[in-house]
């Protein structure tokens, strides 16, 4: 038993547990605070047979509740029973006090009816006065929005948009978000985007107008700009001049009082002018409304395109800049041509140097400058091609003083003009070169207007005229009595003028070239230069060799470049006085006007010689020999002595050549004379030839000589002259001797009487009188004599064929 107690144990303890388990569960079901599916589902889980245990507890416990539950009613019963009868003594009061209530609540509704209306309309008002507050509240917030609003139409209006901008951005960022629910809000945020694109698309055409309003206003802009530098530039000019007065009063006192007087004079000029005009000078801004460009500058920032302005403006200015400097084809016939091309020019680049100042970063100079380069570069290329059509100098002048004043305004504003002087020194050689064909002109003009000639002065104020215009000095001239005549001809003291007339011209270019007066002296001295070696040499050239221009003429040319050379000097010292750069300076250079007017002379000199054998070849021309005369007409041909006379007079006019001019032209003129008579007698056109003919040339001959022997021209020594017609003469004694002998064996030797004799010449002319014999004596075959003679010509004729011969095979 003990044992089989014992191991009862565990079964017990599981059983009790169990049941402890099913209360577990019974009190958690009837506590309905826990979820009943954990809780049964431990029941159901533990054993197979949990279930039936667990209903047969579960029954228990319903029984137990069903017995504590009729011992409560039992308990409470009487209590009930008492309550009922009291409930039904106190139903008739209940039913009167009903009664008494719904009377009373009656009386109370018909009596609350106006209080309930009065306060309904309270109640009422009280919403309106809640929504009106509302209302008020929200307009309070409304009203700036429609204010700002208002305000930005009205800014539209005036055409206030940059403000307009600022107004649109403090409704986006300030007014509109404390309204955004409001319809109207929304609308008003639709309009913005398009009012500022409106702005944008104002603002735009305004710069265009400008844009265009500059395009047409640059040349009264450039001109203005350039009238007041040219005012400034005359000022400081004449206050400089006034300085200088002032500096040198005590070192040349009597002089400059004259110099102060007159710059005074000019300076209060210059004061009262600028008085005068001063009310009248305007400046860009008072040509121009610049405020189109800051409007729409200051827009497009605010709006955040300023690069996008910035290129555009950039862009258009440069397309107006191409148009600018596009010149006109026909700028070159007048100077308001170039004026108003330069003024379009410097009304471009003032403008553009305003916006540089007064706007930040729509401009720059780094812009500016690279617009400026290249304007410049095609400034100059255009001004090098129209400069190039220009033959008129005072027009060439008047473009200088144009690019002068031009590159002096925009000096003022900053811009690098050193190219345009630059190009200034090449003008200045086209200037040059138009002076030097206008003067090449006047030359030609004096030249034909001259009557070559000495200048007759019949009294002293007519010899001062002449001298007051060329500086000639003649001690022995100045010792003869009046009316007398100076050497040279009219045309040297016009020349000598013009000379000085163009050494001025060309000082007006030098000036304003910010060149200093070591330079300027040089280009005076090159441009003078070129005057005198070239356009007054040409001329000269030209002069002499003019079919017209006979042998007087020549030597009164040959006697006024002598006078015009001994007056190079005096140009020499006219350039040092205007320049006041001394002529010992080492680069000093010198007038080449020596070299050209002896030239000149050289050229006269062989032109006097070329017309004087085209003289005498004229009269050699009118010579009428009887080749075939039997004897000679015991006299010199006609045409002959017309020769010698006139010889004789044209050498007289050759006293006031130089000693050597003239005795060359009368050695020339008389070698020529003696080749045309020797050509004469060997022309192969004459076949025969008489010895009368021989005769009468010999006594032509003779003529020469005597005129050669009479000193036509002095200073020759013994007979040099005579010596021209030594080869004729010992032909011509030679063929009238008949001295054949002494001519073949004297022939080789030094002191041959017949030295000057060629063979081959006695040989031709040998054959003529050969010729002529044979046919004038066709009966001389039987004349002894006769056919000695003839024999012996052919015997000398076989000699000198032999000698030509032998001379020949030598050479």
């Amino acid at each position: 038993m003990a044992r089989k107690s014992k191991s009862n144990l565990p079964e017990l303890y599981l059983e009790e547990n169990k049941d402890q388990i099913y209360e577990n569960a019974l009190a958690e079901i009837q506590s309905f605070e826990l979820p009943l599916g954990t809780t049964l589902r431990s029941v159901y889980d533990d054993q197979p047979n949990a279930h039936q245990k667990f209903m047969e507890k579960l029954d228990a416990c319903i029984r137990n509740h069903d017995r504590e539950i009729e011992k409560m009613c039992n308990f409470h019963h009487q209590g009930f029973v008492d309550a009922i009868t009291e409930l039904l003594k106190v139903r008739a009061d209940a039913e009167k006090l009903k009664v008494q209530v719904t009377d009373t609540n009656r009386r109370l509704q018909d009596a609350g009816k106006e209080v309930i209306a009065q306060t309904e309309e309270i109640i009422r008002c009280r919403v309106q006065q809640r929504n009106i507050t509302t209302v008020v509240e929200k307009l309070q917030l409304c009203l700036p929005v429609l204010e700002m609003y208002s305000k930005l139409k009205e800014q539209m209006s005036v055409k206030r948009y940059y403000s307009a901008l600022k107004t649109m951005e403090q409704l986006e960022n300030l007014y509109l978000p404390r309204v955004s629910q409001y319809r109207f809000c929304q609308i008003m945020m639709e309009n913005l985007p398009k009012l500022r694109e409106e702005i944008k698309e104002i603002s735009m055409s305004d710069l265009k107008d400008f844009l265009e309003s500059i395009r047409k206003h640059s040349d009264r802009i450039g001109e203005t700009a350039m009238k007041q530098a040219q005012q400034q530039k005359t000022f400081s000019t004449a206050l400089q001049k006034q300085n200088n007065v002032n500096y040198g009063r005590n070192m040349h006192l009597g002089r400059n009082r004259i110099l102060e007087s007159k710059n005074e004079i000019t300076l209060k000029r210059t004061f009262e002018d600028e008085d005068e005009h001063e009310e009248e000078v305007l400046t860009a801004q008072d040509l121009v409304d610049f405020s189109p460009v800051y409007r729409c500058l200051h827009i497009y920032s605010v709006l955040g395109d300023g690069e996008i302005f910035e290129n555009y403006y950039r862009k258009q200015r440069r397309k107006q800049a191409r148009l600018v400097l596009q010149p006109q084809s026909s700028m070159h016939e007048t100077v308001e041509g170039y004026r108003r091309y330069f003024s379009q020019i410097v009304g471009f680049f003032v403008v553009e140097d305003h916006i540089l100042h007064v706007t930040q970063g729509l401009v720059t100079r780094t812009y500016t400058d690279e617009l400026w380069n290249m304007a410049l570069s095609k400034i100059i290329a255009v001004l090098r091609t129209h400069s190039s059509y220009c033959s008129d100098p005072d027009l060439v002048l008047e473009l200088k003083n144009l690019i002068v004043v031009f590159a002096d305004t925009l000096q003022g504003y900053g811009f690098p003009v050193n190219r345009l002087f630059d190009l200034l020194f090449e003008i200045r050689d086209q200037y040059n070169e138009t002076l030097l064909k206008k003067w090449s002109g006047l030359f030609r003009d004096i030249f034909e207007a001259d009557n070559y000639s000495p200048i007759p002065v019949a009294n002293e104020e007519e010899y001062r005229i002449v001298i007051s215009k060329f500086p000639f000095q003649d001690p022995e001239l100045d010792k003869q009595s009046f009316p007398k005549k100076l050497p040279m001809s009219q045309s040297v003291p016009q020349i000598y003028m013009q000379v000085k007339e163009f050494i001025y011209a060309s000082l007006k270019f030098s000036e304003s070239l910010h060149r200093s007066s070591t330079e300027i002296d040089d280009m005076l001295r090159k441009s003078t230069n070129l005057l005198l070696t070239r356009t007054l040499s040409s001329c000269l050239q030209n002069l002499i060799k003019k079919p017209h221009i006979g042998l007087t003429e020549l030597v009164q040319i040959i006697i006024n470049t002598t006078h015009l050379e001994q007056a190079c000097k005096y140009l020499e010292d006219f350039i040092s006085n205007i320049t006041n750069i001394s002529q010992l300076t080492v680069h000093t250079a010198r007038l080449y006007g020596l070299s050209t007017f002896k030239d000149a002379r050289h050229a006269a000199e062989g032109e006097i010689y070329t017309k004087l054998n085209q003289k005498i070849d004229e009269f050699i021309q009118i010579a009428d020999y009887d080749w075939t005369m039997s004897e000679s007409d015991g006299r010199a041909s006609g045409y002959l002595m017309d020769l010698i006379n006139f010889l004789r007079s044209t050498f007289q006019v050759f006293t006031h050549l130089p000693g050597k001019v003239a005795q060359t032209a009368c050695m020339s003129a008389c070698q020529h004379l003696s080749m045309s008579l020797m050509q004469m007698l060997l022309d192969s056109e004459l076949k025969q030839i008489s010895m009368g003919a021989i005769q009468q040339f010999n006594l032509d001959v003779i003529q020469c000589e005597l005129f050669a022997s009479s000193e036509p021209v002095p200073g020759f020594q013994g007979d040099t002259l005579q010596l021209a017609f030594i080869d004729l003469r010992q032909l011509l004694d030679l063929f009238m001797v008949w001295d054949w002998s002494t001519y073949l064996a004297d022939y080789g030797q030094a002191t041959s009487k017949y030295l000057r004799v060629n063979p081959s010449t006695a040989l031709t002319l040998l054959e003529k009188m050969k010729d002529s014999s044979k046919k004038n004596n066709i009966f001389a075959q039987f004349r002894k004599n006769d056919r000695d003679k003839q024999k012996l010509i052919e015997t000398v004729v076989k000699q000198l064929r032999s000698l030509v011969n032998g001379m020949s095979q030598h050479t």
